[in-house]
């Protein structure tokens, strides 16, 4: 060993202290690399066997910073629900210390020996429990990321060296950026343009914004169509004439469809982009049946209310059933879109204002030369207001029905 007056001393008699300097260094968050020579007069290449008998000289000490702002991102990331772990050949100190910097809690390291020793069962139970792999090597990458995947997780993977293409191929979503090399880009799903791990965050919280305005437009569209089928069925038993003629049905879809043309761009509840999100058919199926089956009621409480209290005729039958089943697909809308209580979700402004048209255009239209054409007349005013009477009460039970089936307190 390499002494600090120029003397060689045996390294049997440092070997201790070598290794508690290279804990220290590597605790520190120091690559540790260290540096030996030995002096040769050797005129053939070098080879691996000529590395004997070498004198130790120190340590080269390398620091690789967190970057700018990856706290922050970290910390945005756990808030809505996205669990980090990092997978690194470095050795357990150096990664144990970077975890800590970079703000996670609570560090557990398992390395690529211990990995080694567990069977594919243990080593789904404990990629749960830690949060830092170190002196992993390329095949065990693979490995860990099928591992969370099988104990139930959606995983995302980010690298950009060659032996981490195993690894973004065996993720749900392959990350890579810009500069990676070209098998690692073609292997992602997603190529970061610039190294500012924000948009991660800034996309996870896009995609559930459009996911969860997705599930609207479908919740809403398969009870409404459930509901009406229902409804219709119904009608066409107990009713001497069609409940609606084919104009009104075709002008009924398209003055419901014209605001759904908003609901990709509506207001989504700040808890709800915190959570991750997927599909539950079995809950689309409930919610189907459930709010089908309760807009059907009101359906039939029209239908009561206008064929056998007030006992109209077909055209006025036609035109108030006209006005109360689009009323409904429009309230209905406003409802299912926020699991919380109708009035503590504001509404996107372009959906309100489609929805006030399509719902002025509803109510004006049995008044206007077209009317005659779709089998509309203006029926008595106070329709209107019973009308009026049902849409509220039909507006409070989804509301309440609605609040208790997102809390999964029954159904």
């Amino acid at each position: 060993m390499l002494l600090a007056d120029g003397s060689v001393a045996p390294l049997a008699g440092e070997k201790n202290k070598i290794n508690e300097l290279y804990a220290q260094y590597s605790s520190q968050g120091f690559r540790t690399i260290g540096v030996c020579y030995k002096t040769s007069d050797k005129q053939s290449p070098l080879t691996k066997e000529d590395e004997t008998q070498m004198i130790f000289a120190g340590f080269v000490l390398l620091f690789d910073p967190p970057k700018e702002g990856v706290i922050e991102v970290i910390t945005a990331l756990k808030k809505n629900g996205v669990t980090l772990k990092v997978i690194t050949g470095d050795n357990k100190l150096v990664a144990a210390y970077i975890a800590e910097k970079i703000g996670l809690k609570n560090v557990v390291v398992v390395s690529g020996a211990e990995i080694n020793k567990m069977s594919p069962e243990a080593l789904v139970r404990n990629v749960e429990k830690a949060n830092v792999f170190a002196e992993i090597e390329p095949q065990q990458k693979e490995s860990i990321v099928k591992a969370l995947r099988k104990a139930g997780n959606t995983v995302a993977y980010m690298g950009d060296g060659i032996n981490d293409v195993a690894a973004i191929n065996a993720a749900d979503v392959g990350i890579s950026i810009n500069n990676a090399v070209d098998v690692a880009k073609e292997a992602a799903d997603v190529v970061l343009l610039e190294r500012d791990l924000s948009v991660l965050n800034a996309g996870i919280v896009e995609g559930r914004r459009t996911f969860l305005n997705t599930i609207k437009y479908v919740y809403t569209s398969t009870s409404a169509t459930f509901g009406n089928m229902f409804s219709m069925a119904g009608a066409s038993l107990i009713l001497p004439f069609l409940p609606m003629l084919p104009q009104q049905i075709l002008m009924t879809n398209f003055l419901t469809d014209f605001p759904y043309l908003a609901v990709t761009g509506d207001n989504v509840d700040e808890d709800e982009l915190k959570k991750p999100q997927k599909w539950n058919l079995r809950q689309l199926r409930n919610f189907m049946i459930v709010f089908g089956l309760h807009s059907s009621v009101f359906d039939y409480l029209t239908f009561f209310v206008l064929y056998k209290v007030y006992k109209t005729n077909q055209e006025v039958f036609h035109t108030a059933w006209f006005i109360e089943s689009i009323c409904t697909e429009l309230l209905i809308l406003f409802v299912v879109r926020t699991h919380k209580s109708l009035l503590k979700s504001m509404p996107g402004k372009l959906l309100i204002l489609l929805s006030v048209v399509a719902f002025l255009i509803t109510i004006i239209l049995p008044f206007t030369p077209l009317a005659a054409g779709l089998g509309f007349v203006v029926p008595p005013f106070q329709l209107f207001a019973v009308i009026a009477g049902i849409l509220f009460l039909y507006v409070v039970t989804a509301d309440i029905i609605k609040v208790m089936f997102f809390k999964r307190v029954v159904f």
